[in-house]
């Protein structure tokens, strides 16, 4: 199975209204996409994060060069600041486990 933790911070007020306007579709394909296994949000500190957990990689880039999502990363640097981790794992993370392994782990873009 393969994690993926990512944390984005939105830039300012405007800049948020933007980002649930391109993220809520992205998630909720994230939900429908073929082999997603596990997908959640939570904000924690300041950030939005979630995650997401695929059958494998593969499924994952799919997903990952989906119409839905290439849309939402084209706006992405003019609206967060953010970062994620990924891992091939056998077991979805707690949210603790999670939000450790994001903190330890990330890289940021």
């Amino acid at each position: 199975m393969y994690i993926s933790i990512t944390g984005l911070k939105t830039k300012n007020f405007l800049s948020e209204i933007k980002f649930w306007i391109l993220t809520i579709p992205a998630f909720r394909a994230a939900q429908k996409a073929e082999g997603n296994l596990f997908c959640e949000t939570k904000k924690v500190n300041g950030y939005q994060h979630t995650i997401t957990a695929w059958k494998d990689r593969n499924m994952m880039i799919q997903y990952l060069t989906s119409k839905v999502h290439a849309k939402a990363m084209k706006n992405f640097r003019s609206i967060a600041t953010g970062s994620t981790y990924g891992y091939e794992g056998d077991q979805i993370p707690s949210w603790k486990e999670a939000i450790g392994l994001w903190q330890k782990n990330y890289k940021e873009y």
